[in-house]
């Protein structure tokens, strides 16, 4: 049976609302990158605003959120390489979250174990990469959920694990018909937990994070390991859990 093409109009007339907490995994170098390069408080806060005006230029219904929260929304500088929802190039920024934040760290788990799966070469860290998780939850009555029906009659579509063409193809009608936020199903997590592609910042409620919290993600042969801080929680990610995608299948664990 051949797949349905979901055109603006259909895919307007299958919105619904959403409200749910939006997670989202950032390194925690963020906060202190530049602090290496200066001596005092105030020489980093200048330091910062000028790097900011390099930057290409935020939309203008993104200026008043924290960083965190409007940086995927920045435009004018080329996309390197395309994701579920977004193809490469000058494209309209995507904001990716998690409803849980066992989703948002498998989805991070996932693609630094990339990073090394394409870089052969480079050892395994020794001490595990410390992580900002936050929460800035999303309501909108413009959202698609993929994991309902009728959308989730073509999962094995939205589902691809290195093809994101008929995910980029829906985004950008999805776009043309107004939505604001997709809800689908991670496949980076093994309890398929459900990630937030928000097209656009009107669904964040709130113009800072809900709440933040400090993680830590161990990769080696074992595969990945998360752990965080406070309140203590642990998840872990054996070498199987991502060996499906052919971008690992092929990786050397074993590094000297």
């Amino acid at each position: 049976m051949s797949s349905r093409i979901w055109t603006p109009a259909a895919l307007w007339s299958e919105r619904r609302s959403h409200a749910s907490d939006c997670w989202r995994l950032v390194e925690a170098q963020h906060l202190t990158s530049t602090l290496k390069l200066t001596d005092t408080l105030a020489e980093q806060q200048m330091l910062e605003e000028l790097l900011e005006e390099t930057k290409p230029p935020l939309p203008p219904k993104t200026r008043e959120l924290h960083y965190l929260m409007a940086a995927p929304f920045r435009y004018g500088a080329v996309y390197p390489r395309g994701s579920r929802f977004r193809r490469a190039g000058k494209t309209l920024g995507v904001f990716y979250g998690a409803e849980r934040p066992r989703t948002a760290a498998a989805e991070m788990a996932f693609y630094r174990l990339l990073f090394f799966a394409e870089s052969p070469g480079t050892p395994w860290p020794e001490n595990s990469g410390e992580f900002t998780a936050f929460n800035a939850p999303a309501r909108t009555t413009e959202a698609l959920d993929l994991m309902s029906a009728p959308l989730n009659a073509n999962r094995a579509e939205w589902t691809g694990l290195a093809d994101y063409e008929p995910c980029q193809a829906l985004a950008e009608s999805a776009r043309e018909a107004g939505i604001a936020l997709i809800r689908y199903e991670s496949v980076r997590d093994q309890e398929r937990g459900a990630n937030l592609a928000l097209l656009s910042a009107i669904p964040f409620v709130g113009t800072s994070p809900k709440r933040t919290e400090t993680w830590r993600i161990k990769l080696g042969t074992f595969g990945a390991q998360v752990i965080r801080e406070f309140p203590r929680q642990r998840f872990e990610f054996p070498r199987s859990a991502f060996e499906s995608d052919p971008r690992i299948e092929g990786m050397g664990w074993v590094r000297e």
